[in-house]
């Protein structure tokens, strides 16, 4: 089976042949990748992926709801958990990101309807040959970016927007040559 020349572990091949580049519409999942591209800044996504499941485990399934009750006791107890991402910045994003998110679903009756926005409500497809021609921003993670920073939300530049984009299918970044494209 042919498949993108980026992936390089178990977890990646599954990720990429079950999620990645696929539209994704509901709000709370569209919430918990972008919590997790935020996460993953300054680290592989490998590693993001090995940790997911520990972090939906702490993170409370990423429930925004029970998100912005996090205070200074939960973020350290957090920090001691050696099976999540242990940044405190990070950790701390957690309850502001929960609280612009529930604020952004009530001013546009969806988190989905607010995010695909930024492509027209249409998966951009791009040209890509191999991995070297994969892009790393684009205009629209740009325009992405400066309005989620805007709100609030923290951990979301543009290079975040841009592979959160490629994981929730507003961008479809496989290699021309994959059968998954």
């Amino acid at each position: 089976m042919r498949r993108c020349d980026w992936i390089g572990s178990d977890e990646e091949l599954k990720y990429h042949d079950n999620e990645w580049g696929k539209p994704v519409y509901d709000d709370y999942i569209l919430f918990e990748f972008l919590i997790l591209e935020g996460m993953q800044a300054g680290l592989s996504w490998n590693t993001v992926l090995k940790k997911r499941e520990s972090m939906r485990k702490a993170f409370d399934n990423f429930n925004p709801n029970k998100l912005i009750k996090y205070d200074d006791k939960k973020i350290n107890m957090l920090m001691k958990n050696p099976e999540i991402i242990r940044h405190r910045l990070k950790l701390e994003s957690l309850r502001q990101n929960a609280i612009c998110f529930l604020k952004i679903q009530r001013e546009y009756g969806s988190f989905s309807l607010y995010i695909w926005s930024f492509t027209n409500r249409k998966t951009i497809v791009n040209n890509i040959k191999s991995k070297k021609d994969m892009p790393v921003v684009s205009v629209e993670a740009i325009e992405m970016s400066k309005a989620l920073k805007k709100a609030g939300f923290k951990f979301v530049g543009p290079t975040i927007c841009y592979a959160y984009m490629q994981a929730v299918g507003l961008v479809n970044d496989h290699i021309n040559t994959c059968e998954f494209k």
